[in-house]
């Protein structure tokens, strides 16, 4: 098989691997979606994110879907959760596996992520795709739940005024997702012209100067401080400030005057919290609108273009398609390739 190995910054490479071989309650998987997160981009960009760096070729990716080969769930399109939590310490057993210490994720550290044709992984986190779902919506699901669980740690109640300060894709999933329970009002800034009609479309009042906003919640979905910043000073007294974004050299700073007299609450979101049933429900019930995100796919071998792409912020959700997609409602066979 063929696999797109970042080896420092900016240097992807293609090579060709063996097929992973699944193991006990693994399943092997034909990946045909890749869907390239910000958390992607810092690998590129810096060989790393926050504390962790690049010390082996890595395949990244982390948004991904595919078609399980052989098996008794051969041919059936799902949804890759990246996350392989422990299950077994006090975070995954009080509910909240996204904060495991022990856990695994896809395209970090030492564990190949989606960029490769094929990957063996735990069956049980593999989630079915309903035959209306394109590949590409299947990659997106993973971002669909960030923004789920960035909302769910806002605590948002009916009749709550709301700001999205950056509306890159889960920026964009968070203005629908806000109005979908109720927000009043949602408000969004976003320097990059498309990304601001994007968010006018969705439903959101963009905004030049969110002085005086006051609203009370605020999403931070951009990973910069001067996002940070916007969000707290649109922030009304006693609001609460949920900071989406990773930033670049793993530290965030914002004037501690603003955030005191306002007594504001600040939530930092990890990831998803077993997410993957909600959001294909919404989605599949058509509340969700995830597929115009998608703006750009690339073949497997032009992923460092793909990369480019992303980094450059033109369009919206760049996917990287390793494998042949399969078309919705086309059957278990349709796209199916030899694995070696």
């Amino acid at each position: 098989m063929r696999a797109a190995r970042l080896h420092g910054i900016r240097d992807i490479r293609i090579s060709d691997e063996p097929t992973p071989v699944p193991g006990p309650d693994e399943s092997l998987v034909r990946v045909t979606a890749v869907g390239l997160c910000g958390s992607d981009l810092h690998w590129y960009t810096e060989a790393g994110i926050g504390d962790a760096r690049l010390d082996q070729p890595l395949a990244v990716g982390h948004e991904m879907a595919g078609v399980i080969e052989g098996g008794p769930r051969h041919g059936e399109r799902v949804a890759i959760d990246p996350a392989i939590p422990c299950e077994r310490c006090d975070l995954c057993l009080g509910g909240h596996p996204n904060l495991c210490p022990s856990v695994r994720f896809a395209g970090h550290g030492a564990l190949d992520g989606g960029l490769r044709e094929y990957l063996a992984w735990p069956t049980a986190r593999l989630h079915p795709l309903p035959d209306a779902f394109t590949d590409a919506d299947g990659a997106m699901l993973e971002p669909l739940g960030v923004a789920l669980h960035s909302l769910d740690l806002a605590h948002l109640r009916l009749g709550m005024s709301v700001g999205v300060f950056g509306c890159g894709p889960i920026g964009l999933l968070l203005v629908q997702l806000v109005q979908l329970v109720g927000a009043r009002a949602v408000y969004a800034t976003e320097p990059l012209p498309h990304r601001r009609r994007a968010a006018e479309e969705f439903g959101a009042s963009v905004v030049d100067d969110p002085a005086g906003l006051d609203v009370d919640v605020a999403f931070e979905v951009a990973g910069t401080d001067p996002a940070v910043e916007t969000a707290m000073v649109a922030a009304g007294p006693g609001a609460r400030v949920v900071l989406v974004g990773i930033p670049d050299g793993d530290s965030t700073t914002f004037p501690a005057s603003v955030a005191r007299r306002k007594g504001l609450t600040i939530a930092m979101v990890r990831r998803m919290k077993d997410t993957y049933p909600r959001a294909i429900d919404l989605v599949s019930r058509g509340l969700v609108d995830m597929s115009t995100v998608v703006t750009a796919r690339y073949p497997l071998d032009q992923a460092a273009d793909a990369f480019e792409t992303a980094v450059a912020r033109r369009g919206l959700k760049v996917v990287v398609e390793p494998t042949t997609p399969v078309a919705p409602g086309a059957g278990p066979a349709a796209g199916a390739a030899s694995p070696e």
